[in-house]
């Protein structure tokens, strides 16, 4: 969580105890407790609201398929460059073949078009 272990949020604790002071700790122990209440409220409610918009396809949606954390960067970049690439029939269609080349005779000029650019 943000590079914090969990020495240093202990540590953070204990300064915030002595600079809050034994007359406002329960106070702000108790703003804190009301933090995450309502923060897991909001949470379960935007699960519900989703569930309810989705459907059944929230329900059997599997979500350790989504998980991140099971994706190798490594890995997928080693795939992706050991792969080759595939042309797809659009670019095999629109590659350019060669032509008959036509040979000019001596002195003659190239054929022109005005029109174009």
């Amino acid at each position: 969580m943000f590079g914090l272990s969990a020495e240093k949020l202990l540590i953070i604790g204990v300064i915030a105890a002595f600079l809050i002071g034994p007359d406002r700790l329960p106070i702000y122990a108790q703003k804190l407790a009301q933090f995450v209440k309502g923060a897991k409220r909001m949470a379960e409610g935007a699960k519900t609201q989703l569930s309810d918009e989705m459907g059944e396809d929230f329900k059997e949606m599997d979500w350790k398929k989504l998980d991140p954390r099971q994706y190798d960067p490594r890995r997928i970049i080693r795939e992706a460059l050991q792969e080759e690439p595939e042309m797809n029939p659009a670019q095999k269609l629109n590659t350019a073949k060669p032509g008959r080349t036509m040979r000019l005779a001596d002195g003659e000029a190239a054929p022109f078009d005005s029109e174009a650019t």
